[in-house]
């Protein structure tokens, strides 16, 4: 795969561990929202925390992207979806260990009106890995 940072001084600075865009070539993975369920025991992890429920996310991501062949270095591009924005912050210093600040991927962050088992943070991602599909 061949990842491109694309940067302008013409369009805003990134505020966090993201980038404005990125040029990739490659096999395509679209992983689907993740949410903060433990695989082993279907059921929720860190009621009431984002913190908590943002490390889960980000380990259900991670093994979806481990099976497809991809790391998050491969992740090109993902959506944050939040129940209260005030929860920015705190998914953010957890999601800014997963990924290095100076290729980080492209990434939208919005606050959605209701998540799946009312949780607070569900994530979904793109990556782009070398190879055939197969």
């Amino acid at each position: 795969m061949t990842k491109t940072i694309i940067q302008t001084d013409q369009a805003p600075a990134p505020v966090g561990p993201y980038n404005q865009a990125i040029v990739a070539t490659g096999q395509f993975v679209f992983v689907a929202g993740q949410i903060c369920l433990d695989p082993k025991t279907g059921t929720l992890v860190g009621e009431g925390d984002v913190v908590k429920q943002t490390i889960q996310v980000m380990a259900n991501l991670n093994a979806i992207l481990t099976a497809a062949g991809a790391t998050f270095h491969d992740v090109v591009k993902t959506t944050v979806f939040l129940a209260d924005m005030n929860d920015f912050a705190a998914m953010n210093a957890v999601y800014a260990k997963y990924f290095d600040e100076a290729t980080a991927p492209a990434r939208a962050t919005v606050q959605v009106s209701r998540l799946p088992k009312d949780v607070l943070v569900e994530i979904d991602c793109i990556a782009v890995i070398e190879g055939t599909a197969g």
